[in-house]
């Protein structure tokens, strides 16, 4: 197992002050290929200002200049996200939407029984199929 130390104890990450964050369900459940690299600059902008509620009212002429994107980039950008079911898009608001639940977890074992490590591996090897 790999020993991990802190590298720069005074630049350590602090919970911010301010209302942001972003789901690692984006990564661990592959969301990142329903979108291009412009679709993500533009999901990272809107989690960072959006509010509790993940609005925000950026207005395209303030998120084109920021995300160096023409109208029209910024527009498919912003239907990626809309068509993977990340984002809610209504002039001039924006609503970052909390990840669709996540998929139903391999049915397990009934109670009582219990699996081999072999199994777990094909199971884990084969996407949950027994």
């Amino acid at each position: 197992m790999m020993q991990k130390k802190i590298l720069r104890p005074e630049r350590l990450r602090q919970v911010p002050a301010q209302f942001s964050w972003i789901d690692q369900r984006l990564v661990r459940e592959n969301f990142l290929r329903h979108g291009e690299p412009d679709a993500w600059a533009l999901y990272l902008v809107l989690v960072t200002v959006a509010d509790a509620q993940g609005l925000s009212y950026y207005s395209e002429g303030t998120l084109s200049r920021l995300l160096k994107l023409d109208l029209v980039q910024l527009a498919q950008a912003r239907q990626q996200l809309v068509s993977a079911d990340l984002l809610a898009y209504q002039k001039p608001l924006y609503q970052v939407l909390a990840l669709p639940p996540a998929p139903a977890a391999p049915s397990s074992p009934r109670a009582g029984q219990s699996l081999s490590a072999g199994d777990i591996l094909r199971r884990a090897l084969t996407g949950g199929a027994a």
